[in-house]
């Protein structure tokens, strides 16, 4: 496993484990490319979502089975994409979705995405990672907050995504003085628009906040011509290979 060698304050290892969460792939279908590069030998992953259609989908695809079958054999960890829409889905609504996850694509845990993140959803986000849990022996749980949430929800979940946004706000974001209290390996940081120049710089900031699973892409959720945002982590970065090599080395002053 590769390794980061962490300077942040508070922080009490001074080798941390990195490694690449990839939080969602467009269909096999459609990047049968990208998959294809996901299950190369030495690529330092921790996981990859799996997102059917924004979810598991209304009935078993066999492309989708196919790439996370093979990404599994290669012992990369998958996850199912569950909605949580901020805390407007039902917890039956959740709980399905895991559920046609688990029958279909026999994924090894679940990105809770688009977390809520305040102090007052906490006892229902607990009540969901317990079930799935249960649903789900030894299932890897990270809740997608995409910022820093209430320091209670470390006590629930494998990881936190503590920032998913642009590179323009993510050179100068702030991180949460509690996550000192954690070890590295706990939170993740989505990072899009982020130029091949600043590569190096963007691996900086998440040693420095302590940020051990980390996605940085040059595709922007920003499309000219298009009503509506892009998605920015649908193909693979364009310097993948670059990442990969980065990371996959160790990254050091």
């Amino acid at each position: 496993m590769p390794y980061l060698t962490s300077s942040r304050p508070g922080t009490a290892t001074t080798d941390v484990r990195t490694g690449l969460g990839v939080p969602g792939v467009a269909h096999p279908l459609l990047a049968a490319d990208e998959w294809n590069r996901l299950h190369r030998a030495g690529t330092p992953l921790h996981w990859v979502v799996l997102d059917v259609a924004d979810g598991p989908g209304v009935q078993p695809d066999p492309h989708c089975l196919q790439a996370a079958g093979r990404l599994r054999n290669a012992g990369v960890r998958v996850l199912g994409h569950v909605d949580a829409a901020y805390g407007l889905r039902s917890f039956g609504e959740i709980i399905s979705d895991a559920h046609r996850f688990l029958d279909w694509y026999q994924v090894d845990g679940f990105l809770l995405d688009r977390c809520p993140a305040d102090r007052a959803a906490l006892p229902e986000v607990r009540r969901t990672v317990a079930t799935l849990r249960v649903i789900r022996e030894g299932a890897h749980v990270v809740l997608g907050h995409g910022t820093h949430p209430h320091p209670g929800y470390a006590e629930h979940a494998d990881q936190l995504v503590t920032y998913s946004g642009p590179w323009s706000d993510y050179r100068w974001s702030q991180v949460a003085e509690w996550t000192a209290d954690h070890p590295p390996e706990r939170f993740c940081h989505f990072v899009h628009g982020v130029p091949r120049p600043h590569l190096e710089e963007a691996l900086r900031v998440a040693r420095w906040q302590g940020a051990a699973t980390i996605y940085f892409t040059d595709h922007s959720d920003r499309v000219s011509g298009h009503a509506g945002p892009a998605d920015p982590w649908g193909p693979l970065p364009g310097y993948w290979d670059d990442i990969v090599s980065r990371v996959g080395t160790g990254v050091s002053e």
